[in-house]
């Protein structure tokens, strides 16, 4: 079993406020959380209204399987169009 963890650095287009932000921030985890087998929060940032750092954690079989999900939530992110990954890191745990 392994746990996988990655925190991905956003690049927010649309806020011009930290109202707007965390809107667009809550609709990015939801829709995550919707279709991915994850655990996701905002992580960092908190106080600058263009960037944002989600964190997100999945218990799965293998490494693999964890950066096939950490990949296809960062197509996701990219799809919603609302938000541009700069950067993303991560870790896993092997237990």
């Amino acid at each position: 079993m392994v746990v996988g963890i990655a925190r991905y650095e956003l690049v927010l287009h649309a806020p011009q406020n930290l109202k707007e932000k965390r809107g667009i921030v809550r609709k990015i985890l939801g829709r995550c959380r919707e279709r991915f087998p994850i655990s996701a929060a905002e992580v960092g940032c908190h106080d600058l209204w263009q960037r944002a750092s989600i964190g997100v954690a999945v218990v799965v079989a293998d490494e693999a399987e964890a950066d096939s999900v950490f990949a296809r939530i960062e197509e996701e992110i990219d799809r919603i169009g609302l938000a541009e990954v700069c950067d993303r890191e991560t870790e896993f745990v092997h237990l």
